[in-house]
């Protein structure tokens, strides 16, 4: 089973796909979402979103500062205020 996984900036969609999992930096510690997580909103520290394309797997890094995470049935939407380059 997969997570749907979109990464988001008042920009533009950065990010769309099916991945294993996902750990966000939350302004309370970090926290990893896995396919069927319970719902859930979060704001977003700056940091590292680590995403696992498959179990095992290296994770991408992706740095963002600021913003909210939303767990639902239809996946992860993480809404950065700013994602690096």
């Amino acid at each position: 089973m997969a997570l749907h996984f979109e990464l988001v900036t008042p920009e533009k969609l950065v990010r769309s796909e099916e991945v294993h999992m996902v750990v966000v930096p939350g302004s309370e510690g970090e926290f990893g979402v896995l396919e069927g997580h319970a719902p859930f909103m979060s704001t977003i520290a700056d940091g590292a979103v680590q995403v696992f394309k498959t179990a095992g797997a290296q994770p991408e890094t992706i740095m963002v500062r600021g913003g909210f995470a939303e767990v639902g049935d239809k996946g992860l939407t993480v809404l950065a205020e700013h994602v690096d380059d």
